[in-house]
């Protein structure tokens, strides 16, 4: 603002959260601007912290499966896979083909409706209503093809070590094409209106610029990535599962804006369709766990450590398992998307209208509940300290450790 005296230009700090207005879960934007317009941004998170890597390190390998899919509400297949996919790094253990196949379908299936809500969640804050609970609407046929898959509508609870929980019958084939089919031609009419709605394209181009070098020197990953020209994706760069032979196309934009990275989700729906196709048509026969192999594993688990690296709807999603040769893994570190997103993504705040911020924000597809972690570390000593996630609520005992 200007006072009435002089040409001074004042700044004042805005709070946007923790209750954000761009999606339901607890963050902090710390907003610093002049009138309307934003000339620095801060990230505050740590709200949502629930403790899943502590919780995974004192649970057996087996629990994990089940515990590390509760990181994320809408992208809890993905986390499954990663995590069973560093055990069987650790294990060196080979998933049948069929498994392989089923674990793309579940996954992509995830990702149309992943696409699907942050499309919906942005067509809300900029207050287009209508189109929200359309999409919505049409979610719901693939949330009952993701049940008609696992058995589960939310959390799938469909990876295992060595492959997956449930065979797709063949009788569900034609069920699932025929709901696939609706949702392909129901999103060239969002498609349309993304693309050609003048308050959209107002509201969203050229708001939130990521130019490619920026992208790159940010980390951006996923969606962000791509929609600032990057042709960037873990299934093409490092392929996993069955996808160095299923054909899909990486989808790019390189106007880097809001719009941009809205447009890029669009286009990977269609991806995933096409995929979710292909794998009806060409599942492999054959068994979907290596019953010979698990059988004859070890007890223990070995010594040593396993990677898994998958393509969330968000990104790139990094799990580290270690292995100490008991039970239960001694360390598990999980690296979710929107860590990098979120505070690495800032950037593209600055210098634009506070009426803006929601509409950036929730173009980065933000999954809180996922990025949440706490790490301390004691530089003195060169160490990670591992402490109870309780206990980091105890200023006394945080206080005591440091003396």
């Amino acid at each position: 603002m200007v006072t009435a005296n002089s040409d001074e230009k004042y700044v004042v700090e805005i709070p946007v959260g923790p209750q954000h207005p761009a999606l339901h879960e607890p963050i902090s934007l710390r907003l610093k601007v002049e009138g309307e317009q934003v000339v620095d941004a801060h990230v505050v998170s740590g709200y949502n912290h629930r403790g899943i890597e502590w919780l995974a390190e004192r649970k057996t390998f087996y629990q994990d499966i089940f515990l590390v899919a509760r990181t994320c509400g809408i992208c809890n297949a993905v986390h499954g896979a990663a995590y069973v996919q560093a055990v069987e790094d650790l294990m060196g253990i080979e998933v049948p083909p069929r498994a392989k196949y089923l674990r793309v379908l579940v996954m992509e299936l995830e990702r149309i409706h992943s696409h699907m809500l942050v499309l919906a969640v942005l067509a809300e804050v900029l207050g287009f209503d209508t189109l929200f609970m359309l999409m919505m609407r049409d979610r719901e046929r693939v949330m009952y093809l993701k049940e008609l898959v696992t058995g589960n509508r939310v959390h799938a609870d469909f990876m295992f070590i060595g492959g997956v929980r449930r065979d797709l019958p063949s009788d569900k084939k034609d069920k699932i094409l025929k709901h696939i089919n609706y949702i392909e031609e129901r999103m060239k009419h969002y498609e349309k209106i993304w693309a050609e709605d003048p308050i959209i394209l107002k509201r969203t181009q050229g708001v939130g610029v990521a130019s490619r070098s920026q992208a790159l020197l940010h980390s951006l990953v996923g969606p962000v990535v791509r929609g600032s020209g990057v042709r960037s994706d873990i299934r093409l760069i490092d392929p996993y599962d069955a996808y160095d032979e299923i054909p899909f196309n990486v989808v790019t934009r390189d106007e880097g804006d809001t719009w941009a990275r809205m447009m890029v989700r669009i286009g990977e729906i269609y991806e995933s369709i096409n995929m979710v196709k292909y794998v009806l048509e060409h599942l492999p026969s054959g068994p979907i766990i290596p019953w010979k192999t698990i059988k004859a594993a070890p007890r223990r688990f070995p010594i040593g450590e396993g990677i898994g690296r998958v393509e969330a709807p968000r990104g790139e999603l990094l799990y580290h398992v270690v292995s100490d040769g008991k039970p239960k893994p001694y360390r598990v570190k999980i690296r979710t998307p929107s860590l990098l997103n979120i505070h690495n993504g800032v950037f593209m705040m600055l210098d634009q209208y506070i009426a803006d911020i929601p509409a950036i924000f929730a173009s980065f597809d933000p999954c809180i509940s996922c990025m949440e972690r706490v790490i301390v570390v004691d530089n003195k000593n060169n160490r990670v300290l591992r402490i109870p996630w309780r206990k980091l609520a105890d200023r006394e005992y945080v206080e005591k450790i440091f003396r």
